[in-house]
């Protein structure tokens, strides 16, 4: 039985290996959120300052430095780049499916195990996370291993406390907190608030208890925090404190939605594992207490995270990421349910399944032929906006045959499911290594040829930038594309101006105008715009933007245009000064 543990968990490593390392650095990082954590690294770096986290080599308190960390020893061993930015959530994604099974192993058997890999790895966000360079992998893995040391604490509320349990729950809490900030204890607070509360505190622990999770906590989540207000540091812990309540109040830029914004992320983002969800929620009477005990804790995880960040108002995909790993398991128990003929799956979900694996299939088959259909969007009013329309100019440089990979998808996802219909229960299997197959195939083939069309003409203009001493910025959006591509350096945010950004920023402290967190690249523009220089400056503009700022600076000078972007240039030093 080890032997077969030990081959089994090889091969999960081995073929996790297969599925997340190649092609990693097969396209450009994505701004903003790849790029940024990115950039942060390199900058770790360049600088020999491990202990801040910085952008713009600036004081960055929007993250604490765990996976920037993770990030900058890739880069110390593979170099700068898109490989060394995605390699520590490639190596996530192995630990995470390795651990799954063994999870899954320990609540059942080793054939839950399977599929709750297969289910994991098969669904469409779940997969695609561990092929880029953000946070999220690795802080919902250690929220999940802290709740998952929590569940088997609790596990025998009458008999002997294995204190174990509860020194490695807070200690993976802590690690969350270390990788992206308190939210990761706000989480499994509230999932454990909730918990507590339904069974209305009947055994619940004592003071004991708290303590000892308090302390293991503590000793690893705060830790970085205290070694800086140690050292003097407090107002960049401080900063990053009222960052955070900030996000969880506001929302924000660019970063807004409706209501059901996450219900539909995880129905289409979690596809097809979201349509066996609904199979989950009957109990059933074969289950093990241990099995009920697990199933409870991962109903209230995933209502908890998708209560939470429904209320809250900025909306991103990755937000409610937390809810991955308790939909798979629940999505898991349904199958296997199905399976061992203990129930069967209704229609109205199967009629679901169909209609998203059409409009995925679609997607996936109309993206691939772009180039033989733009011609009539560009001419159409159907894209009223002229930056999508110039975008949508690129070349995408399609091979010619991407379109199969859709269209395949799309006939054989809904054969599947009618075949689910009709009684063949082994098809879910089939459905799986289908949408496993095409995500894989898609992030090779579909994916960099996406974001030549959204950003490819900009990251090739900073990458010709890369090494020359001058001034560059993007004026009207928000970058740090342009940081890491340029490969930019402390010194070139030279003393006249870091003199100009500090002496405007105290002035917008005094009228409460002050946003430390994007003021900085604001404060470069004017200063670019408005003072005498010394050496080249560039501005990137976007095109519906670039005819008002040329208006408004007539000493820039348009050097090229290209889908969508517009790079400029200062002719020769003004002298007019910024008042």
């Amino acid at each position: 039985m080890h032997n077969k543990n030990i081959l089994y968990s090889s091969l999960i490593f081995i073929g996790a290996c297969i599925l997340f390392f190649p092609f990693l650095g097969s396209v450009n990082l994505f701004d903003w959120d790849e790029i940024n954590f990115a950039e942060c690294a390199r900058e770790m770096v360049v600088t020999g300052n491990y202990s801040q986290v910085q952008i713009n080599f600036q004081p960055f308190w929007e993250k604490p430095p765990l996976f920037i960390w993770m990030q900058a020893i890739s880069m110390k061993l593979f170099g700068v780049n898109e490989f060394a930015a995605r390699f520590p959530n490639a190596l996530c994604g192995v630990f995470t499916l390795v651990i799954l099974f063994q999870i899954g192993k320990k609540i059942y058997n080793e054939k839950f195990a399977l599929i709750w890999v297969l289910t994991y790895a098969g669904s469409l966000l779940t997969f695609f996370y561990f092929k880029t360079g953000i946070i999220d992998p690795w802080f919902n893995l250690f929220i999940f291993l802290g709740i998952y040391f929590a569940i088997l604490f609790t596990n025998n509320p009458d008999g002997d406390k294995n204190y174990r349990y509860l020194i490695l729950s807070g200690a993976f809490i802590g690690l969350s907190v270390l990788t992206k900030g308190p939210v990761g204890l706000l989480l499994a607070g509230l999932t454990a608030g909730v918990y507590l509360l339904l069974k209305r505190f009947k055994n619940s622990g004592n003071i004991k208890h708290l303590a000892i999770f308090i302390t293991s906590f503590c000793i690893v989540g705060l830790s970085w925090f205290i070694i800086e207000i140690l050292k003097g540091n407090s107002k960049l812990v401080f900063e990053f404190i009222n960052y955070q309540i900030r996000l969880l109040n506001t929302k924000d830029s660019g970063h807004g939605g409706f209501l059901l914004y996450h219900f539909v992320v995880l129905l289409i983002g979690c596809f097809p594992a979201s349509i066996f969800f609904f199979t989950s929620f009957k109990k059933s009477e074969s289950d093990t207490p241990f099995q009920l005990h697990f199933k409870k804790w991962m109903m209230i995880l995933f209502w908890v995270v998708l209560i939470l960040f429904t209320i809250v108002k900025t909306k991103i995909v990755h937000y409610s990421s937390m809810c991955w790993f308790p939909l798979t398991y629940l999505s898991t128990y349904g199958i296997c349910k199905i399976l061992e003929g203990e129930r069967k799956i209704k229609s109205w979900p199967i009629t679901l399944g169909i209609i998203i694996s059409c409009l995925l299939g679609m997607v996936f088959f109309l993206i691939p032929l772009i180039d033989n259909f733009k011609s009539v969007l560009l001419n159409s009013n159907i894209i009223q906006d002229k930056f999508a329309k110039e975008n949508l100019k690129a070349n995408g440089e399609w091979l010619g045959f991407e379109w199969v990979l859709g269209l395949v998808f799309l006939i054989l996802s809904a054969f599947y499911f009618i075949k689910l219909k009709n009684g063949k229960q082994q098809h879910v299997i089939s459905l799986f290594i289908l949408s496993l197959t095409t995500i894989f195939l898609a992030s090779v083939f579909i994916i960099p040829k996406v974001e030549r069309y959204v950003q490819g003409a900009a990251i090739d203009f900073y990458k010709q930038r890369k090494n020359e001493d001058c001034y560059l910025e993007t004026a009207g959006f928000k970058s740090y594309a342009y940081l890491f591509y340029s490969n930019k350096k402390p010194e070139q945010n030279t003393p006249e101006l870091l003199s100009f950004a500090k002496q405007i920023g105290e002035k917008e402290a005094k009228e409460g105008i002050y946003d430390p967190l994007i003021s900085f690249a604001r404060y470069n523009v004017i200063f670019i715009c408005d003072n005498q220089l010394n050496k080249p400056a560039y501005i990137v503009v976007k095109c519906n933007e670039s005819k008002e700022f040329l208006e408004r600076y007539p000493d820039f000078k348009k050097i090229e245009e290209k889908n969508g972007f517009v790079f400029l240039k200062k002719l020769h030093i003004t002298t007019t000064k910024s008042k």
